[in-house]
C-alpha cells in the first residue's frame, strides 16, 4: 500500500476550483514553508486551489522537518533512487486531488523548491498525461541521462509540459551550474524550457522570481496576467 501524504491547502479565491497547483517543499522543511506562495499567486489565479503536501519521511538532519529522500552524499545513485521511490507517493497524491476536484491532468501545475524542485521535474515530466506546467526553483534534474529513455517509455502520444527553471547565481546549496545542466538535459531529450538566472540571489525565491513564476503559471492555464497585482 502506497504511503499517503497531506498538507496545508488554500481554497480558490473565487470559491470554484478550476485549476490545481501542487507545491513541493525543500529538504528539511514542510508544506507550511511554501503554502504562502499560493497566497501571493491567488491574486492572479483566483480559480486555483493550492496544496503543499508534507513529504512522507522525517528529515534525518532536521527533526522538525520532512524530506522526499535522504541526502548523505555517500551513494552516487542516492538522488535517483530516492526520487524514484518518492514519485509514486506524489503521483498518487496528485491523482487523488484531481479526482476530488473533478479536474483533468491538464489543469494541474507542479511547483517545487530545491529538493521539491527535483521531485516536481522528476514526476511532472514522466506522468502519462502531462500536467499544465512545471515550475522549479533552485533545483536540478535528477538522472538527466535517463530522461530521454523514460520519455520514450510513456504511452504513445503522451506530451510533455512546459518547464520554467529559476535559480540564484549565488546559490550556496544547489550551485547555479545545475540550472544549465538541467536545461541542456531537457534539450537533449527533445524538450524545451524557459529559464532565469537571478544574479546575486542565494538559495531562495525573490520577488521577481515570484512574479515570473506567476506569469508562467498563468500562461500554463491560459489566463491573462495582470502584472501590477504581484507584490515585488
Amino acid at each position: 500500500m502506497t504511503t499517503r501524504i497531506d498538507g496545508p491547502r488554500l481554497a480558490p479565491r473565487s470559491g470554484s476550483a478550476k485549476q490545481l497547483v501542487v507545491i513541493l517543499h525543500g529538504y528539511g522543511a514542510d508544506g507550511n514553508d511554501l503554502i504562502a506562495l499560493g497566497e501571493q499567486w491567488a491574486q492572479i489565479l483566483p480559480d486555483a486551489a493550492f496544496v503543499a503536501p508534507n513529504a512522507h519521511e522525517p528529515c534525518e538532519h532536521m527533526p522538525s522537518g520532512r524530506q522526499w529522500f535522504r541526502l548523505t552524499d555517500r551513494n552516487p545513485h542516492e538522488r535517483w533512487n530516492g526520487a524514484c521511490a518518492a514519485a509514486p507517493i506524489i503521483n498518487d497524491f496528485i491523482d487523488e486531488e484531481l479526482r476530488r476536484l473533478e479536474a483533468p491532468d491538464s489543469r494541474v501545475a507542479l511547483v517545487g523548491f530545491s529538493q521539491g524542485a527535483m521531485m516536481a521535474l522528476h514526476v511532472g515530466l514522466r506522468r502519462p498525461r502531462a500536467p499544465a506546467g512545471v515550475l522549479a526553483y533552485s533545483g536540478v534534474l535528477v538522472g538527466p541521462e535517463k530522461l530521454k529513455a523514460d520519455l520514450a517509455a510513456r504511452p504513445q502520444g503522451a506530451s510533455s509540459p512546459p518547464v520554467f527553471l529559476i535559480h540564484g547565481s549565488a546559490d550556496e546549496v544547489v550551485p547555479a551550474e545545475a540550472l544549465f545542466m538541467s536545461a541542456d538535459a531537457l534539450s537533449e531529450a527533445g524538450l524545451s524550457c524557459q529559464w532565469r538566472l537571478a544574479h546575486g540571489l542565494g538559495h531562495s525565491i525573490d520577488g521577481t522570481g515570484l512574479a515570473k513564476g506567476a506569469m508562467f503559471l498563468a500562461s500554463c492555464f491560459g489566463m491573462p496576467f495582470p502584472e501590477k497585482l504581484i507584490r515585488r
